[in-house]
């Protein structure tokens, strides 16, 4: 059986610090965990602001599980591993 894929969207705002990190992050992260089984897409709300109203993106950089359901949604650089996973439901959190 093959495993599912997972689909995440991460938005940020510019080429700031904080947003590198984030992709960063999630790439290292999606690597290590998803192996092959992923596919990120990466919005500037900079350069596509009206994309931020039809996903009620609040906050930058955020980051929206859109597959495998159920949907979750994490905000912020994603430094702390174990909340991104856990997030991601790869983990249990205990």
């Amino acid at each position: 059986m093959e495993a599912e894929k997972y689909k995440l969207c991460l938005y940020v705002a510019g080429k700031t610090q904080k947003s590198n990190n984030a992709i960063e992050n999630l790439k290292k992260y999606c690597e290590n965990e998803l192996k092959d089984q992923y596919t990120i897409e990466i919005i500037d709300l900079l350069e596509h602001p009206h994309l931020a109203e039809g996903e009620q993106i609040v906050a930058v950089p955020t980051l929206i599980k859109k597959l495998p359901a159920p949907m979750r949604v994490l905000v912020g650089d994603l430094s702390d591993k174990t909340k991104v996973l856990v997030g991601l439901n790869l983990i249990t959190d205990k």
